[in-house]
């Protein structure tokens, strides 16, 4: 019997759907794209394995990277959804935390709760801070009320009580009453899903849990049924936000986890090519179709949040990798704004129809219109599998941005690029110099199906000296969701003065959650060798709200060491740190790991040649004037060769750009890794 020995990586794109795929005999990759489906993204998906040649029944392990969750957050495409609430406490998702996005603009209002006030309930009930019953729950009121929910057609319902955290009892006693009366409805509890202080933050966080369930549910399952169909014999594992994955069932439940699914698959390969090339910090530039998301690695670790959100004032907490999205990709649209200033973005000309130069009907420039103009792009794209025609974005490029501004079509194009690198410029200087980094410190790993395009300009706006560019870089995110583990993050509140904790009350509360995640990860066929438990305590000084986490051992001296962790993290993120003062346990974590195969990275057989001859000539456009430059093929480059710039070097599912003045060299794993030095200097 010949066992399996493929895993496949899908991310789906909003312009495109990768695929990277894994031969764990030979290992060897493959990859390729498809044009994404908005409409039925599970379509590209298998466009994707159908045009991979792939044998599902040859697949190990099937990962994806899914932007199902995110884009119903977005549009707002829910089920009819319903919410039930301790009374006096319907209007907490609305009133929010009474902040704003733009404190200065008095006209911008925060889009509205994901469930509207006339689909919120509210019943009897109280629980207080500390968990004591003040007011049972009604269950006449309650039984009552589902039954009115079940006349109005309402199955996808949350239940969110104040101070549920704390107690559990009447938040699973109206579950239980909802789903009696309403056998086939969905019910999520908050308590389920986020056992944690802040009503608004765990409200929220339930709610998007709750309306996205039944679309989650639906797309894993289709896809799920067809890949089975197709012979495939394991679970299917769904990369989430917190760089992990997860099984089907467990999408079930925790469906917002999804959210921002492919976002995460970018910044964890980031992170593994900067380790192979000998970088501990570097930014990923991961630049799509519709924006560019900027990661950043620090000491060999990426940054995680507890909290962020799709949209601004609706939070989801659950521990995500942070990463900045900026609305700058291939399919910008640039436009002149009302003050005769040249923009660039956030508006996308997206999949359908696409840049101007896809033929597709597009009647704006775009970025990679700007590109193909300055023939820095060529007329093929995905191997051939789109053709572009450069005289139709030459066309919009000079009637849209080049007469208006009195440009030539080829300065407009270069302007265009300009203000799309100067953007994500920016969003780079908001993740590290407003931290107190210094991005001269870090490589730039660009990737994306447009961040070779892109990374020597973004670089130059920042001083950053290297840019290195991965094998394929235009399915690097899928191939980052090849290097997750499967995980799920636990925690539960417990406030108490540091000094007058009970360690063996700790440790009986750590091992609570230990047991809850084991059980898990069983369910989801992980072996007991495969598993890792990672403890986590989030501490404050007593008298702050906002918390730090740091990592938790379990010896004798554990919490001593925590509390100096804890101190020495408060130092470093905010430049003091108060000896004297009590510090307070807040939270405490679990991070619950079931480890996965990896794939290992063969190194190129290609011997080194200092002989490497462009394949073609053409002229392309840098600093204000037309080069003749070299077109090379990657794949045919050899280990060790480095070339002067300008050139440009083509590969199946991208174009990298080496502007004059710059120096491309590839390594062992084929990376290249373009120095940027100054006339004359040596690279």
């Amino acid at each position: 019997m010949i066992m399996p020995d493929l895993r496949v990586a899908v991310d789906a794109g909003g312009t495109f759907t990768d695929v990277c795929i894994y031969n764990s005999s030979t290992q060897n990759f493959h990859v390729t794209k498809v044009p994404s489906t908005p409409n039925n993204p599970m379509q590209a998906v298998l466009d994707g394995v159908k045009r991979g040649g792939i044998d599902l029944a040859n697949v190990e392990l099937f990962f994806h990277g899914t932007t199902v969750a995110t884009n119903a957050l977005i549009t707002r495409r829910f089920p009819k959804a319903a919410l039930v609430t301790t009374r006096g406490f319907r209007d907490v998702i609305e009133i929010r935390d009474g902040t704003k996005d733009n404190l200065w603009d008095a006209y911008q209002d925060v889009s509205g709760p994901y469930i509207r006030r006339r689909d919120r309930f509210e019943v009897t009930e109280r629980v207080d801070y500390a968990g004591q019953m003040v007011t049972p729950l009604d269950e006449q009121e309650a039984r009552t009320l589902a039954r009115k929910l079940k006349r109005r057609g309402a199955t996808t319902i949350a239940v969110c009580f104040i101070n549920s955290y704390a107690n559990v009892c009447n938040e699973l006693r109206m579950r239980e009453i909802l789903e009696e009366e309403i056998p086939e409805a969905s019910v999520s509890t908050s308590s389920e899903i986020l056992p944690e202080i802040f009503e608004h933050d765990r409200f929220n966080t339930a709610v998007a849990n709750t309306v996205l369930g039944p679309l989650v549910s639906d797309y894993v399952k289709q896809l799920d049924d067809e890949l089975t169909a197709g012979g495939y014999v394991n679970d299917l594992l769904l990369l989430h936000s917190g760089g992990g994955s997860m099984t089907p069932a467990m999408a079930k439940h925790f469906p917002v986890r999804l959210a921002a699914s492919g976002i995460a698959a970018g910044a964890i390969a980031a992170k593994h090519v900067a380790a192979q090339c000998g970088y501990r910090n570097a930014v990923g530039l991961d630049m799509g179709g519709t924006s560019t998301d900027i990661s950043l690695i620090n000491g060999g670790e990426l940054r995680v949040t507890r909290q962020w959100g799709v949209e601004y004032g609706h939070p989801i907490v659950f521990p995500s990798i942070e990463v900045l999205t900026v609305g700058a990709g291939g399919g910008s649209l640039a436009h002149i704004d009302i003050a005769g200033a040249l923009r660039n973005g956030p508006q996308s000309a997206g999949a359908d129809p696409g840049p101007a130069c896809y033929d597709r009907g597009g009647t704006e420039p775009t970025n990679t219109d700007a590109s193909l103009a300055l023939n820095r792009l060529g007329t093929s794209l995905a191997g051939g599998a789109l053709e572009l025609n450069r005289a139709r974005a030459t066309q919009i490029i000079d009637e849209r941005i080049g007469q208006p501004l009195s440009l030539s079509t080829a300065e407009a194009a270069q302007a265009i690029l300009k203000v799309a690198n100067a953007n994500m410029a920016d969003a780079v200087r908001l993740v590290s110099i407003r931290r107190g980094l210094d991005p001269r410190d870090f490589a730039l790993i660009a990737f994306g199906g447009a961040g070779a395009l892109h990374g020597a300009g973004v670089a130059r706006e920042l001083g950053i000296p290297v840019v290195i560019v991965p094998p394929s870089p235009g399915v690097t995110s899928a191939m980052g969701c090849l290097l997750v583990d499967i995980q799920h993050d636990l925690s539960v509140m417990y406030t108490v003065v540091a000094s007058s904790a009970d360690l063996d009350d700790l440790n009986r509360q750590f091992r609570s959650l230990e047991e809850e995640a084991v059980d898990r990860l069983h369910h989801e066929g992980v072996a007991n060798a495969d598993v890792v438990l990672q403890r986590g305590i989030s501490m404050r000084y007593q008298g702050q709200w906002r918390s730090l986490q740091v990592s938790m051992g379990s010896g004798e001296t554990a919490l001593e060491e925590a509390i100096e962790s804890f101190h020495q993290e408060h130092e470093r993120q905010f430049s003091f740190r108060q000896n004297a003062l009590p510090v307070e346990i807040y939270q405490l974590h679990l991070r619950a790991v079931g480890k996965t195969p990896k794939p290992t990275f063969a190194r190129s057989e290609r011997v080194p040649d200092a002989q490497a001859e462009p394949h073609s000539h053409r002229e392309v456009f840098f600093d204000d004037r037309w080069y003749k430059t070299p077109i090379y093929d990657r794949e045919t480059l050899p280990v060790g060769f480095e070339l002067t710039g300008p050139a440009i070097i083509d590969q199946l599912d991208s174009t990298t750009v080496v502007p004059p003045d710059t120096a491309a060299s590839i390594d062992e794993w084929k990376n290249i890794r373009i120095q940027l030095v100054q006339a004359g200097e040596e690279a």
